[in-house]
């Protein structure tokens, strides 16, 4: 809860503090309670350290203040209770002369401040508001914290086009929850990437995240794997073990290619997602565990559900929240970004001067469809890392493939040949390109064509008629 400078509550004031004052004594909790509450908090008196305790179950305190030596439960104890359950609650500790230094002791084991009786109050007001204001600032530091955590995470998946700022919208309204995801996507599209990143941004992230891919595992092993097994279930299994679900307890468990699971281990996916329960192979003790579910997949379920391949109950139970990571061809302009991003880490990685692209090679990138999507294009960036020796990866050096969709547009790649080159001649095609090229880009406005080139108007004039060239003037 938050509260203003004063305490006090005007008509449009935010909800005030809540507190609780734990005291042995009548006196104590009356006088404490009158004081507060002239400072516009809610107050909620209490007369032993077990009532408190009992009282935390409501939760929303802001702030305990509790007397140190009371019969039964002590403050110590009321202190240490709420520093394990509820740590952003705030608690000023009571004391007389002769505990002063037990007093102290709470102050290392997590107390804000200790008051000593009899106080006035004037000390006890001026104490709540330093607590309240430190627990404000601490809250807004935490938030921000999330806020700059969610926005390194994040950016560790590379993309500004639309549809990644699209998927980072629904990141981030769903990682905090619990909720079942389905990620959905092509291969090589960074299914996983996403399920690392929720994982990141969620209340799970200091628990474990564990990746099982489904169709990489045979099946007469994955239910092993997945659900753990006692000794003597089978051939081999000399001793009991845990599965990666256990493995995974308040954490994340990362189903990949879901689709590719047999019907048999979807009905026992099924049960847990029902129960929250898992048995081992070859057991018959049920085991809570207590994780959340991510799966992903390059098939359409729906699809599959149609041809008996898929439970269609299962199926529901996945897709609680859809997420479709979409193919790179779909990306407009992460290309460029992502051929920048992959340069410089394999050329990092490998200890190199960092490459450059030629203005036709990245072109051609640009404009290949991308079938493998981001996979296929990191594996080409590492391989032209390494097999270029040139400072410059031009054209040439791309895969066939990628040349062949490079457009009908006429592309210029200077190589010296054996046989040697005109270079007069070579410079003069290469400088009609780029006269063309800059009209083309701006509609040809002279100006305009002359500023993407670094010439004056009057200088590219004076080139285009030494070579003869006819551009429709646009109003320069």
């Amino acid at each position: 809860m938050t509260e203003d400078g004063h305490g006090k509550q005007g008509a449009n004031a935010e909800p005030t503090a809540r507190i609780l004052v734990v005291d042995d004594s009548p006196d104590i909790l009356d006088i404490a309670r009158q004081w507060l509450e002239m400072e516009g908090y809610t107050v909620e008196p209490v007369g032993s350290g077990k009532e408190a305790v009992a009282r935390s179950k409501s939760g929303g305190y802001d702030l305990v203040i509790t007397d140190l030596a009371m019969p039964e439960m002590g403050g110590m104890e009321v202190l240490a209770h709420f520093a394990e359950h509820y740590p952003n609650t705030m608690v000023i500790i009571l004391t007389g002369f002769g505990t002063i230094e037990t007093a102290v002791e709470a102050i290392k084991k997590g107390a804000f401040d200790y008051l000593t009786k009899p106080f006035r109050g004037d000390q006890i007001i001026h104490s709540v508001k330093k607590a309240l204001e430190i627990k404000r600032l601490k809250t807004e530091n935490l938030m921000l914290q999330s806020v700059v955590n969610e926005y390194h995470t994040l950016e560790r998946i590379i993309g500004r086009s639309k549809a990644m700022q699209a998927v980072f919208r629904i990141l981030s309204r769903v990682a905090k929850t619990d909720s079942t995801i389905l990620i959905m996507g092509e291969s090589g599209t960074g299914k996983e990437l996403i399920a690392n990143a929720i994982h990141e941004m969620s209340d799970r992230s200091k628990g474990p995240f564990i990746p099982i891919n489904c169709g990489a595992i045979p099946e007469e092993l994955l239910e092993a794997e997945v659900f753990g097994h006692e000794k003597g279930a089978f051939t081999g299994a000399i001793r009991e073990r845990m599965g990666r679900f256990e493995l995974a307890h308040q954490g994340t468990i990362f189903l990949d290619e879901i689709g590719e699971m047999s019907l048999r281990l979807q009905v026992k996916l099924l049960r847990f997602l029902q129960e929250r329960q898992i048995v081992r192979v070859g057991g018959n003790r049920t085991i809570a565990v207590d994780v959340r579910i991510l799966a992903a997949t390059n098939k359409n379920l729906e699809q599959a559900v149609a041809a008996g391949e898929f439970r269609e109950d299962l199926y529901y139970r996945l897709n609680v929240i859809p997420v479709t990571a979409p193919p790179l061809r779909e990306r407009e302009g992460d290309v460029v970004v992502l051929v920048n991003h992959f340069l410089r880490r394999h050329c990092a990685k490998y200890d190199m001067p960092v490459k450059t692209f030629s203005r036709e090679a990245l072109a051609a990138l640009e404009h290949y469809d991308w079938p493998g999507n981001v996979r296929e294009l990191e594996n080409i960036l590492e391989r032209l890392v390494l097999l270029t020796e040139e400072e410059q990866i031009r054209l040439g050096h791309l895969p066939a493939r990628i040349r062949s969709q490079a457009g009908n547009e006429p592309v210029i790649e200077v190589e010296l040949g054996d046989q040697g080159i005109d270079l007069k001649q070579t410079l003069s095609d290469l400088e009609d390109r780029l006269i063309l090229d800059a009209l083309k880009r701006t509609d040809g406005v002279k100006n305009k064509a002359a500023e993407l080139l670094g010439l004056k108007r009057t200088t590219l004039i004076e080139k285009m008629k030494k070579k003869q060239m006819v551009y429709a003037d646009e109003g320069d």
